[in-house]
């Protein structure tokens, strides 16, 4: 039976407690992203990071989360207060929406219920959660614009601007997908990653999504809506309290969102590492969702090591590589699977297909290798004579030097 199939039995009491669970789930995942992210930066650059509160500071994140809740709220006397208020809970509620359509397991059985960890199969599951994503970006815009502050507009401005721009990229990204896949369904195209994840079949595909999240999500080093050293805090300069706890939360929720439709996507969602497939029974099942979560905390690592190590870009060349770049690249990777695609449905012989890629592959290299050699003609620097200056030169310490001359 399918997974469509099965959720459509479901009676509306269990879809909502599998609803409950993938809320406490993502808070909890939060908490433990809070302190996994400052421990293992700490390791990073040599420091100890939390360790006081709870065992190995494990209850550290919690421990920051009450103290924000137990604050001053404080709201601004130039604020528009109802559009100030609306704006965090826009941004905290939106993320967890995604998860609505994200296989977390295959079928197990729940309360005496054959189903699936999912609350939902839509045709365009894939559609939805980029449609969640973009309305996730009116918090932000509308959180910077009803603060009645220069400094949090320009962050809600900017962040408005970079999301635009990566959501593009990360939708183009996307396209190859659904054409191997055949389907825009989330299910389905787990399915169609039983023989090979498509981070290996559609790799710059999958690049180019690993690059697009972290300008999604306003991560370092593209987090340049929360610059601090050029715009304090950036949107959410004047929250404080449980509202600044929102936005706190939701940046961490869609990092795990993000992680999630890139593991259903690229990794073949829950089903098992290669060679490991007999591992998905056990428990009844329920271990599928231990592959899952393993791949979701591999893209999280990967979050928190581009932190620990890359420096924040210009905001000139970040929007630079994202439409002249990133999208160009996907637009012609389109091209090149679409093409591929046709032949093999055509039943082109292997040697056309193989061919037909070789020629792109090489084409590519040849425009590469021309590209870097123009580069370098431009980046030269001729050789110019300077005169010798008609004032007294003194000696450089420690260096010997002809005498100074006039």
């Amino acid at each position: 039976m399918t997974t469509a199939a099965l959720l459509g039995q479901d009676p509306g009491w269990l879809i909502a407690v599998k609803g409950l669970f993938v809320f406490i789930g993502c808070v909890l995942l939060t908490l433990m992203s809070v302190w996994g992210e400052r421990r293992i930066v700490a390791r990073m650059q040599m420091r100890v990071g939390p360790n006081r509160v709870g065992p190995f500071g494990l209850v550290q994140a919690l421990a920051d989360g009450v103290k924000l809740a137990l604050k001053e709220d404080l709201i601004p006397a130039a604020a528009d207060k109802i559009v100030f208020i609306i704006a965090p809970i826009i941004s905290a509620t939106t993320c967890f929406m995604s998860f609505a359509v994200i296989p977390i397991t295959g079928p197990v059985t729940m309360f005496g219920h054959k189903t699936a960890m999912q609350l939902t199969d839509l045709p365009v599951g894939v559609l939805y959660v980029l449609a969640i994503a973009s309305v996730g970006v009116y918090g932000i815009v509308l959180a910077g614009w009803s603060s009645g502050s220069t400094y949090p507009l320009l962050g809600g401005l900017r962040s408005s601007a970079q999301v635009i721009s990566y959501e593009v990229a990360m939708g183009l990204s996307l396209v190859a997908v659904f054409i191997y896949a055949g389907s825009m369904s989330t299910s389905d195209i787990v399915a169609a990653q039983q023989k090979w994840w498509f981070a290996v079949v559609l790799f710059p595909s999958f690049v180019i999504y690993a690059i697009s999240m972290v300008g999604e999500t306003n991560r370092a080093p593209f987090d340049l809506a929360e610059a601090e050293g050029e715009l304090v805090g950036g949107f959410h300069t004047e929250y404080s309290s449980l509202k600044f706890a929102l936005f706190f939360l939701a940046e961490y929720v869609n990092i795990v969102a993000v992680s999630a439709l890139a593991t259903t996507l690229f990794l073949g969602g829950y089903h098992a590492l290669p060679g490991l497939t007999f591992t998905e029974q056990w428990l009844g099942g329920w271990f599928t969702a231990i592959w899952f979560f393993v791949k979701v905390l591999f893209f999280f690592f990967i979050f928190v090591w581009l932190r620990g190590t890359l420096p924040r870009m210009r905001y000139d060349q970040f929007m630079k590589f994202g439409w002249k770049v990133l999208i160009p690249t996907s637009l012609f990777w389109i091209m090149i699977v679409s093409t591929l695609r046709v032949l093999s449905l055509q039943g082109a012989p292997r040697a056309a297909v193989v061919g037909f890629a070789s020629g792109i592959v090489l084409i590519v290299m040849l425009i590469s290798m021309a590209f870097d050699a123009s580069k370098k003609r431009t980046l030269a620097v001729p050789e110019v004579e300077v005169a010798a200056p008609s004032f007294a030169v003194p000696k450089i310490p420690g260096r010997q030097s002809e005498e100074p001359r006039v």
